[in-house]
């Protein structure tokens, strides 16, 4: 497939961008097939950010935007790919002007030209890629599904009539090995887990003296205190790292008593309602609605334990669903470089 060799084609010779005036509402009509530009923004990356309407149904669009009106036939599918891809993006982009908000227009727009094949081989390309959009919203669905599972599992063991109340206690000790031999800082995120700073966040937000950080161990518990999204009180996993590794001495580190402990409570503590309550009868917030609790006060209270043998079960059985949405995850971000290769390939 080559489109290199197309005629390029402008904005306004493409469609026709018409501002909305006086008060008839038919003047901000969206039909399907019509562009719409992003107006402004905050950004100079999503300056003119444009989708294309695919619903059958007529809408009303405010001031904010820009709507190109479709003349003449082409693919609607195809245009709303083509306007993501990021060598358009680039041409739109530049365009747009602005110190700390930045505007594009309709002259900026209607300068921007573009590479077009044919109708037939536009369908062609669309397909291509709408196949694979529903390949990736079908995977998004089976990692959910995974997620719900795992979750749901996990909360039917804990009500089961094989469990006895533990105290955290009781099944964690507190590891308190401090990191003199200078190994590489981590952070803990509610979905990646511990992850190496500068691989997950970009850069290190460590100290300059890292001697005095928490070092973790191959399956340790480790308790950040810091409020993420819908885990309130902060949030709980165990490590994955093979190699030992360090995190910020505001953290909890713990050995639990056994290996198929400390994958379950991993399991336990992945549920933002099981976290909540549990550490909400701990918690006492301070100055600034910082989280006041010691390492030791976030073992002080109880969870419903499986006992040994069913608890042998429950985890070979979340490992495996586990190991089966990594797996599916992997695919799923496969299946994005994928359409970004394309992307980047076809529309040069």
């Amino acid at each position: 497939m080559d489109i290199l060799n197309n005629r390029y084609i402008s904005y306004d010779r493409i469609i026709s961008s018409v501002e909305p005036k006086g008060d008839d509402l038919k003047d901000f009509g969206v039909n399907y097939g019509d562009i719409l530009f992003q107006r402004s923004s905050e950004t100079l990356e999503d300056v003119g950010r444009a989708n294309v309407y695919l619903d059958k149904r007529t809408a009303i669009f405010g001031g904010f935007v820009i709507r190109g009106k479709k003349i003449g036939n082409y693919d609607p599918l195809f245009f709303r790919y083509l306007l993501t891809c990021p060598t358009v993006r680039k041409r739109i982009i530049v365009k747009g002007a602005g110190a700390q908000h930045f505007n594009i227009g309709q002259d900026g727009l209607s300068k921007v030209h573009l590479s077009v094949p044919s109708e037939k081989e536009q369908k062609r390309i669309s397909d291509l890629l709408n196949l694979i959009d529903k390949r990736i919203e079908t995977q998004s669905k089976l990692i959910e599904q995974l997620e719900s599972l795992i979750k749901g599992i996990t909360l039917q063991a804990v009500k089961s009539n094989d469990c006895e109340k533990v105290l955290l206690s009781d099944i964690l000790t507190e590891r308190n090995e401090v990191n003199t031999a200078q190994h590489e800082v981590c952070s803990v995120s509610v979905s990646q887990g511990v992850v190496n700073q500068v691989e997950y966040l970009g850069r290190s937000f460590a100290a300059k003296d890292i001697s005095h950080y928490n070092v973790v161990h191959y399956g340790d518990i480790i308790y950040t205190k810091s409020p993420t999204g819908d885990f309130l009180y902060g949030i709980v996993k165990r490590s994955h790292q093979q190699n030992l590794v360090a995190v910020s001495p505001l953290y909890g580190v713990y050995i639990p008593t056994s290996n198929d402990i400390g994958c379950f409570l991993h399991y336990y503590f992945c549920n933002a309602v099981s976290a909540k309550n549990y550490l909400h009868k701990l918690i006492q917030k301070g100055a600034k609605n910082t989280i006041n609790i010691t390492n030791q006060r976030f073992l002080e209270n109880t969870i419903n334990l499986p006992k040994a043998e069913k608890l042998a079960q429950v985890v070979a059985l979340l490992n495996c669903l586990s190991n089966k949405k990594q797996q599916a995850e992997n695919l799923l971000v496969l299946l994005y470089k994928q359409k970004q290769f394309f992307l980047n390939q076809m529309f040069i």
